[in-house]
């Protein structure tokens, strides 16, 4: 019965033939072709902002470093100087980097911070609030991209387009606005002074947002770099905000920080090679898994969104989760098995148990045996004319992070703590599982599903992908990769193409909403999957380098995601 299904399915998917796509892929902004370089953020202020500073000289990592400060002014729900990220960088000459700009638990935290007398964890403890942030790590990390890799060599005139953004105001859309009032009364109630986002009730498209606090934030860190952050008033105003609660984050905790440039992951997929981030990022290790195991399989043939495709994507995914909760966590203090879990060896053997028609329990999967992120992140692609690139994912974890702005410094902290693991084989707010390797630690950085990638081919930049969306992260770039590599699509198709997610527990296929459509659900449902539609997953940004060396800057049309290029 089910090959017979198999059969009817393939017959419908090769009668539909176009991928599944939004119709507003059309819109201005959205997609731009370049001949010489270009950007796409989440807001066309940022996009602009990095481009301008390409079309003056500067270079990916200069644009890059602009756009992370000028997303920190207009997109408040996740761009940040309060949080942290990584960064994906591939020079034209070969040399590849990634940096580790992660937050870190305070020196304060420990173990069993969120848990009661009882053991049990404290309902949004590690979510809400002055004690849910970790020390933030994007202000030192841009400062440490910038004095290894800028061009222009000219700091400030990276944050002064920032500064003035965040002076003078910008309009606000309609998404921001709602999200603005959705967020009110958790502003209202976590927050101990007044703020910019909170002098208004009621928040409208058009309204102007100025920052005239951040600003000042941000002209210390043009000034004085690092310091003008995490030492002098900056510094005094997020540890008397700590102190006006239950926060942590202490003046040693801030004047100790530091980033960390670490050894790419490395992997090979039909032709091309695959770079993205290692621990304290799952991403790149689990995307490198991912395509370990669906290179021993002739997706092409199965066609794109095909039952058999599906199936397949899904079964690896359920059993990569399931490793990402044992065996990863912040390689300083925990002994990842990376070399073991990259090879392709390891990859067949962890589908030993895999049944074309039929679906596994994930209470059936188990890690495999080896030796010894609302989910509003952000994510922006850039290249520049030299054929420079950067992949650079950047949080607060959950919209706004922990609602908190630092009283006087105008920034929100991120509430990254929750990425941590409460406790053992206990959920964090995307449902993922963890344990031992990810516990709370003082001065550990907290596991990640940010995944920043940089695909190449023929020693040449062929791909920068990434996205925000929590646990969706992972199987969104994947996806976007599979797209171009395996099915053909511009990068405007595989940008836009609906998706589909499964992270071992829960033991679900999650669909954007009528993604998949009845038919195929129902066949999905009869190999012994559980489907459920929900909201929109990821938000991609993607440059796709054809042969000739244009550029495709695709923008993800699921919000005000811009591109630019020229």
């Amino acid at each position: 019965m089910l090959r017979i299904l198999f059969l009817i399915s393939l017959f419908w998917i090769g009668c539909k033939s176009e991928p599944v796509v939004k119709e507003i892929i059309s819109e201005e902004g959205k997609t731009v072709m370049a001949q010489n370089a270009g950007l796409a953020s989440a807001h066309p202020v940022a996009t602009k902002i990095g481009v301008d500073v390409l079309k003056i000289g500067g270079n990916a990592i200069d644009a890059a470093i602009a756009t992370q400060f000028a997303l920190a002014v207009c997109y408040p729900v996740a761009g940040n100087i309060g949080g942290g990220g990584f960064m994906v960088i591939r020079m034209n000459d070969g040399e590849v980097a990634t940096l580790d700009y992660r937050e870190k638990a305070p020196g304060s935290a420990h173990r069993d911070m969120y848990l009661d007398a009882e053991g049990n964890v404290i309902d949004r403890l590690s979510i809400d609030g002055h004690l849910a942030a970790g020390v933030p790590g994007t202000v030192d990390g841009m400062v440490k991209a910038f004095e290894k890799y800028s061009k222009l060599k000219d700091w400030k005139a990276l944050i002064q387009p920032s500064i003035d953004a965040a002076r003078n105001g910008f309009n606000i859309s309609e998404k921001q606005a709602n999200g603005f009032n959705r967020t009110m009364e958790k502003w209202l109630d976590l927050n101990t002074r007044t703020n910019a986002f909170t002098m208004k009730s009621e928040w409208k498209a058009g309204d102007l947002l100025k920052q005239p606090e951040l600003a000042n934030t941000l002209e210390a860190i043009r000034d004085q770099g690092e310091d003008g952050f995490y030492r002098g008033w900056v510094a005094d105003s997020l540890v008397a905000e700590m102190n006006r609660s239950n926060g942590i984050i202490s003046k040693e905790d801030l004047s100790s920080y530091e980033s960390v440039w670490r050894e790419p992951i490395e992997g090979t997929y039909r032709g091309h090679s695959i770079i993205s981030m290692p621990p304290p990022s799952s991403g790149g290790i689990a995307l490198v898994q991912l395509l370990n195991i669906l290179e021993n399989y002739d997706l092409p043939s199965m066609g794109f969104h095909s039952p058999e495709a599906i199936h397949l994507v899904v079964e690896a995914e359920r059993r990569i989760y399931a490793d990402r909760s044992t065996h990863l966590g912040d390689s300083d203090y925990y002994n990842v098995p990376r070399e073991a879990l990259l090879q392709k060896e390891y990859a067949k053997k962890r589908m030993k148990n895999f049944n074309s028609q039929k679906a596994t329990l994930s209470s059936d999967i188990k890690e495999g045996n080896v030796s010894k992120e609302s989910e509003q992140t952000t994510h922006y692609s850039v290249i520049d004319e030299q054929g420079n690139a950067a992949s650079i994912t950047t949080t607060l974890n959950t919209g706004y992070g922990s609602k908190v702005v630092v009283g006087g410094a105008g920034f929100f902290l991120n509430n990254e703590m929750d990425d941590f693991s409460s406790k053992p084989g206990f959920p964090n707010v995307y449902g993922l599982i963890g344990n031992e390797g990810n516990s709370i630690k003082a001065g550990k950085r907290m596991l990640s599903s940010m995944t920043p990638a940089i695909v190449t081919e023929g020693g040449k930049v062929k791909i920068i992908v990434g996205t925000p969306g929590g646990s969706t992260i992972i199987t969104s770039v994947l996806q976007t990769i599979m797209n171009i590599v395996d099915f053909d699509m511009t990068a405007t198709e595989a940008t836009a193409a609906c998706r589909f997610h499964h992270q071992w527990t829960p033991d679900m296929v999650f669909e954007e909403s009528e993604c998949l459509g009845e038919e195929l659900s129902k066949i999905l449902t009869e190999m012994g999957h559980k489907v459920q539609s929900r909201g929109k997953i990821g938000r991609v940004e993607t440059i796709l380098v054809n042969a000739d060396g244009s550029k495709e800057i695709a923008a993800d049309p699921r919000g005000d995601d811009w591109s630019e290029g020229y």
